[in-house]
């Protein structure tokens, strides 16, 4: 109450100092909020053709009080209109012409009811100051924010926004002043609802995507400096936004995608700005299309993405843990997806993806994994999620997967056999360097079969006498190997079959033996023997019969049938 009293007071002693000093007594108290006004009615009446008629309409025969707290600009404002009525001086400024000029249509001291009055005195102020330069339409346009919407009506708004454009396009065509860009913390300090119409209009006039890209860049950063990475790249260690503030952040993010230029080739955007755009989005839990946009503007340009980058959008602003990954995953496919559509498109096959573009970015992925391998809470599920997402053929060699793992399992140190089996199922054994192969080999933190393949190789490499430093391609390897499976079944099936046939031959032998001794205790008679039999009636198939050496004739008689000859088998 005190409080209210003394702004009262205050505002009827300033007006004093110019009132009173008037022989003539004021008749009329204007009030403004909480502060009043005595002045005089025909000072008003004779400039303001509003308070006019609200006399004359009145149903009070002596009309003492008005409340005009509506007017734009407030009590500030309205006594320096009251100030013109008397014709005291007061200075014009680019930060209260909005603000007079609309207060003037609010009291309708247009030239219209009298000449020289206080809207033509602030038009004029704009078109010679005000709007002459960038500097002063943006301040101008900064203060109709609270002007609204009679700023629009009068048409100030739309005045600051062409004078606004247009200079900013002149100024990034032909700087004028150091640095080039200062035109655009001139303009990161205005409402988004005006920087829209700005962006719109520079658009319109033909300004370079750079040059709109860099007056985004510039408004983001110091919209939403705990948010987006400034150019040093620092972060603060802790954010705490209420509901209120998170609202309205939420649409400054949508209105600054809704603002990102259509681009058909290279982006003018740097990936690192559009990825902490992204993690901003996530943060404040912006819709769903709107992250989708951002994360399809990254996927284009993934090739060019940085290690730092893509933690931008994994871990909290803290840096302390993991934020998301599923952002990560939906890029890196779509990127992927895309090079498939390429490469099917040019003629190839949609599962062979080794573009100069993919091998960059799976080297990228590898070394991202390495990084974010040591967080406690990363599943196995989740890293090979993002290993697996890279085609196999888009790894030259898979010595940074591998490391990645090697970093996986040593900050998981509680993993079994399977568990770490399953870690290390996205890497190919057969595409290790010779150092990562010898270090594989040595490497306690692996399952035993990753191991023994790390030996296996190197076996084979001995074997056929090649340099055990030149690693050969993971395909001849991986032949290699099927042979030797192969080779190792069939030398087993012919094991097994050698086996069955020397226990058939034992078992003849022995019958064989057992008939000849029957034989010789019957007696000494000659007779034919199944044996001889057979001898003679193969005998009449003999191709050397007509020939010098027919065996037709040849007696068997003296033949000992007893011991049948023994054949030597061997698989030499």
């Amino acid at each position: 109450m005190a409080a209210h009293t003394n702004r009262v007071s205050l505002a009827m002693e300033r007006t004093g100092q110019w009132v009173f000093s008037q022989d003539i007594p004021t008749d009329i108290l204007i009030q403004v909020g909480e502060a009043k006004f005595p002045l005089h009615k025909f000072m008003l009446v004779a400039k303001s053709n509003y308070i006019r008629r609200l006399i004359l309409e009145s149903k009070e025969p002596d009309l003492a009080k008005l409340d005009l707290s509506n007017i734009p600009g407030g009590a500030e404002i309205f006594e320096k209109a009251a100030k013109f009525c008397y014709g005291v001086n007061f200075e014009i400024t680019v930060h209260n012409v909005a603000a007079l000029r609309c207060a003037a249509e609010y009291l309708d001291m247009t030239d219209g009811y009298c000449d020289g009055n206080l809207a033509g005195r602030t038009d004029d102020f704009l078109v010679q100051v005000a709007l002459s330069s960038l500097s002063g339409a943006v301040v101008v346009l900064k203060s109709c924010e609270d002007l609204l919407p009679m700023a629009e009506h009068i048409n100030i708004v739309q005045r600051c926004v062409e004078v606004a454009s247009a200079k900013a396009c002149n100024e990034a065509n032909f700087p004028s002043r150091s640095p080039p860009n200062w035109w655009t913390d001139e303009l990161s300090i205005i409402h988004i609802t005006f920087f829209e119409k700005i962006i719109k209009s520079m658009t319109a006039r033909g300004a370079k995507p750079l040059t709109i890209a860099s007056a985004i860049i510039t408004y983001t950063e110091r919209s939403l400096p705990d948010l987006v990475r400034n150019h040093a790249g620092t972060t603060i260690s802790t954010i705490s936004i209420n509901s209120t503030a998170r609202t309205q952040q939420q649409q400054l993010v949508q209105s600054i995608i809704n603002l990102l230029p259509v681009e058909t080739n290279r982006s003018s955007f740097p990936i690192n700005f559009l990825c902490c755009l992204l993690r901003t989005a996530i943060f404040l839990g912006n819709d769903d299309f709107c992250k989708k946009q951002l994360e399809k503007r990254i996927t284009a340009m993934l090739e060019h993405v940085t290690v730092d980058d893509l933690l931008v959008l994994s871990y909290t602003f803290d840096g302390e843990r993991l934020f998301d990954l599923e952002s990560v995953r939906r890029i890196i496919s779509g990127f992927v997806e895309k090079e498939k559509s390429v490469s099917v498109f040019n003629g190839g096959d949609f599962r062979e993806v080794s573009s100069t573009a993919m091998l960059r970015v799976a080297k990228t992925v590898d070394a991202y994994l390495g990084e974010i391998a040591t967080c406690n809470e990363l599943s196995i599920s989740k890293f090979n999620g993002v290993a697996n997402l890279v085609p196999k053929n888009a790894r030259k060699f898979d010595d940074d997967l591998y490391r990645a793992i090697d970093i996986f399992l040593k900050a998981h140190p509680n993993l079994d056999e399977i568990e770490r089996e399953k870690v290390c199922s996205a890497m190919d054994p057969f595409k290790l360097s010779y150092e990562a192969r010898v270090h594989a080999s040595q490497n306690k933190r692996l399952p035993v079969q990753m191991v023994l393949h790390a030996l296996y190789f190197d076996q084979l490499q001995t074997r056929s006498g090649k340099d055990e430093k030149k690693t050969p391609d993971a395909l001849s390897m991986r032949s290699q190997v099927q042979a030797d499976v192969s080779l190792a079944k069939e030398n087993e099936a012919l094991r097994s079959e050698l086996l069955q046939m020397k226990a058939y031959i034992s078992d003849i032998q022995h019958k064989n033996n057992q008939v000849g001794s029957t034989s010789s205790r019957i007696g000494n008679g000659k007779k034919s023997t199944f044996f001889s039999s057979m001898s003679k009636k193969f005998g009449k198939l003999n191709p050397f019969k007509h020939g010098s050496k027919d065996t037709s004739n040849i007696e068997d008689d003296d033949v000992d049938h007893t011991k049948p000859r023994r054949r030597r088998f061997s698989i030499s």
